[in-house]
């Protein structure tokens, strides 16, 4: 039998942002992700060598980013990609993930403030990605200095953009030591609403409200990164429907268990490993989405998430 909810997460839940989408507006979801975050300044962030602001060309131009690193030798160089469901989050939000990978894999860590939607709707926070992802390799120099161990990583949506910029580079001959996708969001055909796709993940009825995230808010999100719902089909927003996976960067696919987007991510570690794509798999039981964010409270959810790096640490180590 499966872990039950974490108690610890269980008191958290009431406490957390994102769960009305009847009144949610992007602005208010941007506004209640950093409120979050500001309330959380009296303890201390992860400590780092360096965390300087910088900027990374996008598609459309210059995209704030920030580099983390310890120390001053060659290291491999991770491109990371925060949630907030394409419409909310900021670097300001996952600063303390971006420094939790930076501890716990020795990497040169770059977080990119995407362009966000409705302002720029699909497929710009992937096009944002993926041009992120190229300028980093192209002044790799500046970074980590080392072609052969550049990753990938994100957590929620931002791991949809890991997932979907890792094929951009397998396609391009872009070597990825690795991809890091946190609860990564994977299929959106239907935007959650369709009863029949719904139907073919069974946690999209099982956690669909109770556990912080719910189907309907990931309903909203789609509804305001996609211009038109048939756009989900396109690989660029739903890796787990690209013709092939074959050849994409070896990954650690992480799911929470109470959380709507559980089986579309193990649906899509099982599809990487069937096509002979090396995957580590961490189902996240006892836990709810966004629980990367949680550690400072819950010890399953730490524990859980440096499991997940160690496993990263590994293939940034191992390099292409």
């Amino acid at each position: 039998m499966p872990l039950p909810l974490d108690a610890i997460i269980a008191n958290i839940i009431p406490l957390l942002p994102l769960r009305d989408p009847a009144t949610m507006t992007p602005q208010s979801a941007r506004d209640s992700l950093r409120a979050l975050a500001e309330a959380r300044k009296a303890v201390p962030p992860p400590p780092v060598d360096v965390a300087s602001d910088i900027e990374v060309q996008g598609a459309g131009g210059k995209l704030a980013a920030r580099l983390y690193r310890n120390g001053r030798g060659t290291a491999p160089t991770v491109i990371f990609f925060h949630g907030g469901g394409w419409v909310a989050g900021d670097l300001e939000t996952h600063d303390r993930q971006a420094r939790n990978l930076v501890i716990e894999t020795g990497a040169v860590v770059i977080s990119v403030d995407y362009r966000r939607p409705p302002e720029t709707r699909f497929p710009g926070a992937f096009e944002d990605a993926f041009a992120a992802v190229r300028d980093v390799v192209a002044r790799i120099g500046e970074f980590g200095g080392d072609l052969s161990r550049v990753g990938v990583a994100g957590d929620s949506a931002g791991g949809n953009l890991a997932a979907t910029t890792a094929l951009a580079c397998r396609d391009t001959g872009i070597a990825l030591a690795g991809q890091l996708l946190v609860y990564p969001v994977t299929d959106v055909v239907g935007n959650f609403a369709d009863a029949v796709e719904n139907a073919k993940f069974p946690s999209r009825a099982e956690n669909a409200e109770g556990y912080f995230l719910s189907r309907a808010v990931m309903e909203w999100f789609c509804g305001h990164y996609l211009a038109n719902p048939a756009q989900g089909a396109d690989w660029r927003v739903s890796p787990l429907r690209a013709t092939s996976l074959k050849g994409a960067a070896p990954a650690v696919v992480t799911t929470a268990w109470f959380d709507p987007l559980r089986d579309e991510g193990h649906a899509y570690a099982k599809a990487l490993q069937a096509a002979g794509v090396p995957v580590t798999y961490h189902a996240g039981e006892g836990l709810i989405h966004g629980y990367f964010g949680l550690g400072d409270a819950s010890d399953a959810a730490r524990a859980e998430a440096q499991r997940a790096r160690a496993d990263f640490r590994v293939l940034l180590e191992r390099g292409v």
